[in-house]
C-alpha cells in the first residue's frame, strides 16, 4: 500500500497507542497525537471598554482557551492546509 505521509499524519514517532480526545468543534474522536492543538487568546472585557480602560493605563486579563481540532476541521478553519504529494511527503 501507498505510503501518503512519512509520519503517516502522527506525531507519536514509536510509542505505541495514544489515547483518544474529542473534538472541540465537531466532536469526534481520534488520537491525541493526530489532532492539531490551537492556543486562542480571549478577553474577558468589550473591545470598546478594552479600548478605554487602555488608554487609561489598565491591565486587561485575557484566557488562554486551547482548542483540540481534528484534522478535517483544522483544514477546514485554515490551521492546517491542504498540500500537493512533493511538499507532504518531505524525503
Amino acid at each position: 500500500m501507498p505510503k501518503k505521509r512519512r509520519s503517516r499524519g502522527r506525531s507519536k514517532g514509536g510509542k505505541g497507542r495514544s489515547e483518544l480526545v474529542r473534538c472541540s468543534n465537531c466532536g469526534m474522536l481520534s488520537p491525541r497525537d493526530k489532532m492539531k492543538r490551537v492556543t486562542s487568546w480571549v478577553s474577558l472585557v468589550e473591545p470598546t471598554l478594552a479600548k478605554e480602560l487602555r488608554a487609561k493605563g489598565a491591565y486587561i486579563a485575557r484566557q488562554r482557551v486551547m482548542k483540540n481540532l481534528c484534522v478535517s476541521c483544522a483544514v477546514h478553519f485554515g490551521v492546517s492546509k491542504v498540500r500537493s504529494a512533493d511538499e507532504r511527503r518531505g524525503f
